[in-house]
């Protein structure tokens, strides 16, 4: 049983506290702007781009205290539903001071610690969610609390209700998950080290179809199950590795899917939409479908040799 809307799951959303500064120095006290508040998580930009190339989208996870009510309420502001379930803890916070000369200084916060009581609602939650979704984006880091298996039981509950499930992980919970058939996973080769062969070690553990964006040449790797597909942007460069890029060529894969494009369709679509996303001034909720359409066109796909 399935719906029409795609339900992006975070897990560990962020609450981006952005100020600007007029200059740092040790001496004194450094006047800043006030804060401005955005909701972030690779889940969540999975929602935005979904929900900005005209997808119903709802945003599950984990979210309490203060920061999580600025997190709700930053998502609603841009027509993005919400779903969290409730917990004790506050969201991790990722503070950026911007300075005069335009550099970044940015520091982050640990997360909540997640409890046993609080990981049951949520699956509760989760379950009854499922049950009326087009298709399911797990992405991002387990908060403190969550075991590594976590990924592989979501996955297994979105099959068992014949959804399609997408991960976007890494490191032994993403190994994990794979080995519970999920269709479609994203990785990049920072975040399993010592595997030359990524992707068909994926598809060895059971994932459908595995995409691995690759650091060092600014590619898109696509292995299936007897093909193999390479992508990549020849207008330019794009670190398809950072939050705002990965998230969108995540959410550039699940329409393709669940309308059955095929792998070169569906790859011209996801990286033309994170070369956009990438681009874009941050704080955007906007996407800008023209340069999208200009760059379906720049977008090299290959069988691999």
């Amino acid at each position: 049983m399935s719906g029409e809307v795609i339900m992006a799951v975070t897990l560990n959303p962020a609450l981006h506290v952005s100020y600007t500064a007029g200059g740092l120095s040790a001496d004194g006290i450094n006047p800043v702007s006030r804060p401005a508040y955005r909701a972030g998580g690779r889940g969540i930009t999975v929602a935005r781009v979904l929900q900005a190339f005209g997808h119903d989208t709802v945003v599950a996870g984990l979210a309490g205290g203060a920061g999580g009510e600025l997190i709700k309420e930053d998502l609603a502001r841009t027509g993005v539903a919400t779903a969290f379930t409730q917990i004790l803890g506050e969201p991790r916070r990722i503070h950026d001071f911007a300075g005069p000369d335009g550099q970044i200084l940015r520091f982050g916060e640990p997360g909540p610690y997640i409890t046993t009581e609080e990981l049951g609602r949520f699956a509760a939650d989760y379950r009854r969610l499922v049950m009326s979704a087009a298709a399911v984006v797990l992405s991002g880091s387990l908060p403190d609390g969550l075991p590594a298996e976590t990924y592989g039981t979501l996955v297994t509950y979105a099959a068992d209700a014949g959804v399609p499930v997408f991960l976007d992980a890494g490191g032994e919970e993403l190994l994990h998950a794979a080995t519970h058939k999920p269709d479609l996973v994203l990785a990049d080769d920072r975040r399993v080290r010592g595997d030359a062969s990524l992707g068909s070690t994926l598809i060895r553990l059971g994932a459908g179809a595995a995409v691995v964006a690759e650091t060092r040449d600014d590619l898109v790797r696509v292995i299936t199950e007897g093909q193999e597909w390479v992508a990549d942007v020849a207008a330019g460069d794009v670190n398809v590795t950072t939050v705002s890029a990965r998230g969108a060529l995540m959410a550039g894969m699940v329409p393709g899917h669940l309308l059955g494009w095929s792998w070169p369709d569906r790859l011209r679509h996801a990286l033309a939409l994170a070369a956009v996303w990438a681009a874009e001034t941050e704080g955007s909720d906007q996407l800008d479908k023209t340069a999208y359409e200009q760059l379906l066109t720049k977008v090299s796909v290959k069988a691999a040799a």
